[in-house]
């Protein structure tokens, strides 16, 4: 059965479209067949998946507003996956979305239309706790969270479990948390450290084992349309992600 996976933190610069990227490259090393689905306006994962987001014909704009179905918008990429793109015409669809009947399942709607091709579907979300990351919790089976161990994480990590919660109880009562993901992790920083500590003492094993650790090929890789496996294979944040797939088909392979 495909897990639909939704990568999401309402704050903004912690790795979740990094994560979002590098953990589909992962999973379609190990052979799986991934969908990537960016559901940021921003269109980074598009971007940094190798696909230039100002020049694609349809995206998942197009998809949500029912202008073309979501077959013909999902692009091959030269890394075996397969990408829903995007880019800032998103914005606007948020918008069309608003005045539609049952607004929160229109990804679900298109998803279950080709969701039996895939292993893993990933969507990338919007740093917000908007319509879009709205739709990606309704349409996905497990909840992801990126998160820095810094000052505040925790009072964010609270909010976006209660959003959970309230999705569970009205909208989507499929939805679980797959786990927690320690990002641009630095173990000299005694902040981190203690962050790290509070978050294994409040959710055990729903903290990876893995962390991602800051590393300058991580940072690198998007701008050339790479994800860190392909751009540097020897990498520490491409060994991390790698890691972090593993985990993620064992814990998949035992809930089966």
């Amino acid at each position: 059965m495909v897990k639909i996976i939704a990568i999401t933190n309402q704050k903004g610069g912690v790795g979740k479209t990094t994560t979002a990227i590098n953990l589909t490259a992962s999973l379609t090393q190990k052979k799986a067949k991934v969908l990537l689905i960016d559901c940021d306006p921003q269109g980074n994962a598009t971007t940094g998946s190798g696909i230039d987001k100002n020049a694609i014909e349809w995206g998942l704009q197009d998809v949500l507003l029912e202008n073309c179905q979501i077959e013909h918008a999902i692009l091959e990429t030269v890394h075996a996956y397969h990408v829903l793109p995007t880019n800032s015409d998103l914005t606007a669809a948020e918008v069309g979305l608003m005045q539609q009947n049952q607004r929160s399942h229109i990804l679900k709607q298109a998803i279950d239309k080709i969701k039996n091709h895939y292993d893993y579907i990933i969507i990338d979300c919007p740093p917000a706790l908007n319509t879009l990351t709205l739709n990606a919790l309704v349409a996905s089976t497990d909840l992801f969270i990126p998160m820095q161990c810094e000052y505040f994480a925790l009072e964010g990590l609270a909010a976006l479990l209660s959003t959970m919660q309230q999705v569970q109880q009205h909208l989507n009562p499929q939805l679980k948390l797959l786990g927690i993901l320690r990002t641009m992790y630095d173990p000299r920083s005694r902040l981190s450290q203690e962050v790290s500590k509070q978050l294994l003492q409040h959710f055990g094993d729903k903290v990876f084992r893995v962390c991602i650790p800051k590393n300058v090929k991580l940072a690198e890789a998007p701008s050339h349309g790479l994800p860190v496996n392909v751009y540097s294979r020897l990498s520490a944040g491409s060994k991390a992600y790698m890691v972090l797939a593993e985990e993620i088909v064992t814990k998949m392979e035992a809930l089966a």
